[in-house]
């Protein structure tokens, strides 16, 4: 089983997460976001990676600092959980329409960070999360994983919509990308030897 626990503590936040990648998508999450819960637990859903994560943070000056310290904690939990990352497909990639809008994630765990956001909301918030944090998190969240990862949003009216897609192939292309192909289940998927 590929678990890791990861804790991380600053003068701005407090969060623990625990992760088991070849769940089935159990989660128990406490941001003291509610939006941001959601979305959390749509990813955990979607990926299968079982998530425990409880972030106390300063929110009584902005979200900004647990958002982005989340995807930090998240990304390291998955580092620790795939290792070397022998026989992972380390590509993935994924549509996902959700009623009008329509995105796609295309992710490589290639240890190179490289972020590419493509994703245009008309509102400053959705429920009482800035809107700006979304691509913080996916940012951040690339930077500490060193990931590639593209997320591009073709069209979509309404911004719940649209960054629900977004969250969904998320999932799905990390799911993707995370599974372990059988016939290169003891090679690292790289022809340099090493990722």
């Amino acid at each position: 089983m590929r678990n890791a626990k990861v804790n991380r503590k600053t003068k701005e936040t407090d969060i623990s997460c625990e992760i088991n990648i070849d769940g089935t998508g159990q989660n128990e999450i406490s941001t003291g976001i509610g939006f941001f819960d959601h979305m959390l637990e749509i990813f955990s859903h979607h990926s299968l990676i079982d998530l425990k994560l409880k972030a106390d943070g300063d929110i009584h000056v902005d979200f900004h600092h647990t958002v982005e310290d989340a995807a930090y904690v998240l990304a390291e939990a998955i580092n620790q959980a795939i290792g070397e990352k022998k026989g992972i497909n380390r590509y993935g990639f994924f549509y996902i329409p959700m009623d009008e809008s329509l995105s796609r994630t295309v992710i490589d765990f290639s240890g190179r960070p490289e972020f590419v956001w493509k994703v245009n909301l008309g509102l400053k918030k959705i429920g009482e999360m800035d809107t700006e944090l979304f691509h913080e998190f996916f940012k951040a969240f690339c930077n500490a994983s060193k990931c590639n990862l593209h997320i591009e949003n073709f069209y979509g009216d309404n911004n719940h919509h649209i960054i629900e897609s977004c969250f969904k192939s998320f999932a799905r292309s990390i799911r993707q990308a995370l599974t372990v192909d059988e016939r290169t289940k003891n090679i690292i998927p790289s022809s340099k030897g090493t990722l």
